[in-house]
């Protein structure tokens, strides 16, 4: 039987629906540069996480030794980099191209993850994972019909394959501290310094902060609700019991749940390619939690310690 709490289940499903709704809010946003839009969503999220930090974790960060400030704080840095290495890309290269290479994250997750903490995959996980990446690739060819991987979109497609290592290096610190730091005080901390990294990027771009319309900032704080707050918070307080790698996995049903949320808003039809794709994705994400759901003679039982997972 799974050794996630039944929690888990709900609080990553909630996770996931609401990374789904990040496109459609981005796209409302319209043409205001995604740097601001990354400054003010993490800003955002940090000021309405403050004050309950502040009232109770302020006793538990007070005790947070120096290798879980230094800890945090760079999985803070990756997450802004990560965010600003992502929308960087989409002015390099095509969406699809970008949206192919980010979802090569849960195989550079598993492999760090097998690296640095010894946590083993099932081999039918590890194949539901490739599956998984395959079948998220495969939507995002389609919407392109190609990927560009010519001399002209080399400097986007780095971008955004460096923003799969970044979101995994992120993934995989919050795997290790959040064994002992509770969700509270480790993403409040953690998104302090992921809205000072994009604020940093904004100021050396020079990219303007004010002046757009109320509808801008309302949309940011729907995107620092939803999809940081809710989506990556989500995330984060499962780490605590599920490997960096499948966490990994499950973001990539956010352009499932996008592309039937913009089929319902706006009519648009994926191409055939981009179904097949989704259900690859489905398929493959049912497959894992089924498994992970089987009845006990169905598993062998395995052993490990607190941060090597057992086998899942």
């Amino acid at each position: 039987m799974s050794d996630w709490p039944r929690r888990i289940y709900v609080v990553l499903s909630l996770g996931v629906l609401s990374f789904a709704f990040a496109p459609i809010l981005v796209r409302w946003a319209g043409d205001a540069p995604g740097l601001a839009i990354a400054v003010w969503r993490t800003v955002t999220a940090a000021a309405v996480l403050l004050p309950a930090a502040a009232f109770r974790s302020r006793a538990e960060m007070r005790r947070f030794s120096s290798r879980d400030v230094l800890l945090i704080g760079a999985a803070g840095v990756f997450l802004g980099l990560h965010f600003i290495a992502w929308i960087e890309s989409l002015y390099h290269t095509t969406v699809a191209s970008a949206s192919v290479l980010v979802t090569t994250s849960p195989i550079i997750l598993a492999a760090l993850g097998y690296m640095f903490l010894g946590e083993r995959l099932r081999r039918g996980t590890v194949l539901a994972i490739g599956a998984a990446v395959g079948g998220a690739g495969l939507i995002g060819w389609a919407d392109a019909g190609t990927v560009v991987l010519g001399q002209g979109a080399l400097l986007g497609n780095a971008l955004a394959l460096s923003g799969a290592v970044l979101v995994s290096v992120y993934l995989l610190i919050g795997r290790v501290v959040r064994q002992k730091v509770s969700w509270l005080a480790y993403v409040t901390p953690l998104y302090t310094v992921a809205a000072l990294t994009a604020l940093a990027a904004a100021a050396l771009r020079d990219v303007a902060l004010l002046g757009y319309s109320w509808r801008f900032y309302g949309l940011c704080a729907g995107l620092a609700l939803g999809p940081q707050v809710l989506g990556h918070g989500s995330f984060n307080y499962a780490l605590q019991h599920v490997p960096a790698a499948l966490v990994g996995m499950l973001a990539l049903l956010e352009p499932v749940g996008a592309s039937l949320l913009a089929y319902g808003l706006f009519g648009e039809v994926p191409p055939p390619a981009s179904i097949v794709g989704m259900v690859v994705v489905l398929v493959a994400v049912a497959g894992v939690v089924w498994r992970r759901n089987a009845p006990p003679d169905a598993e062998p039982n395995r052993s490990g310690a607190a941060v090597r997972e057992k086998e899942a």
